[in-house]
């Protein structure tokens, strides 16, 4: 896709590591203007200090995504900066032990429904608009396979990803007009660094995420972030409102 992205903004919300710095390059690869945002400001800062170096053109932003006043600034940024957003990855998300639903903590409750489901829904909520006045634009929310069935001891974080399809479906139907297409990509196991501190802790994790997909091993960040940019191409323009299975065939049994 090299060039394919040339002259157009693209935002990745967490950005900073695994799977949005894999699409953070990705994009810059292809030619876009890219915008980092994570919490993690040193991570952040490094990755676009490294994207300057290769010739792209990068920002990098701070923003909690759970903070309505943090994402407005966010997007308000982009418009000063460079006046349009053409691609939004909304990829910041948690992902935090639990146990069974009964066992399940309150607090752990509304952290994961803070970012994962109300953090989407701010990001669209001041993308949108910015989108619909220069004509259109193209937007993919990170979901999860823990969206299209059961998750056993995740289910907060699977309930999350649920709602994540339901507002990129329902977003999707309401601007398919407007020229704002709205997507969701859903990963199984992706193998980052926060798999492999969780996969240190427990060993045997590493042997069953990998049995888990029919192919045999864990996805790569660099494939998700391959389905991130086709969702984002003019070749995906007929398409809206689907949530993309990247997952080795998980999803097949």
């Amino acid at each position: 896709m090299s060039g394919q992205f040339a002259g157009k903004v693209a935002l990745v919300t967490g950005g900073a590591a695994g799977i949005g710095k894999a699409t953070a390059e990705a994009f810059a690869a292809a030619g876009a203007a890219v915008v980092v945002s994570d919490i993690d400001v040193a991570g952040g800062e490094a990755l676009v200090a490294g994207l300057r170096a290769a010739g792209a053109q990068a920002l990098f932003v701070a923003c909690d995504v759970a903070d309505a006043a943090q994402v407005e600034a966010l997007v308000g940024r982009i418009k000063s900066e460079f006046g349009r957003l053409d691609c939004a990855f909304n990829n910041a998300g948690i992902e935090v032990e639990q146990d069974k639903l009964a066992d399940g903590k309150e607090e752990v409750f509304d952290r994961i429904m803070d970012v994962n489901v109300k953090g989407v829904w701010q990001c669209m909520r001041f993308e949108i608009p910015l989108m619909l006045a220069q004509g259109g634009g193209a937007i993919v929310n990170t979901a999860s396979v823990a969206a299209l069935g059961a998750a056993p001891k995740m289910s907060i974080y699977s309930a999350s990803k649920h709602a994540v399809l339901g507002l990129t479906r329902s977003a999707a139907v309401e601007y398919a007009k407007k020229g704002v297409r709205i997507n969701a990509v859903c990963p199984a196991v992706i193998d980052t660094d926060m798999f492999r501190r969780a996969a240190a802790l427990e060993p045997r994790k590493a042997e069953f995420a990998a049995a888990m997909h029919p192919v045999g091993r864990l996805g790569k960040a660099e494939e998700i972030a391959a389905a991130v940019l086709y969702l984002c191409s003019e070749g995906a323009g007929f398409t809206t409102g689907i949530a993309l299975p990247v997952d080795g065939g998980a999803t097949c049994i």
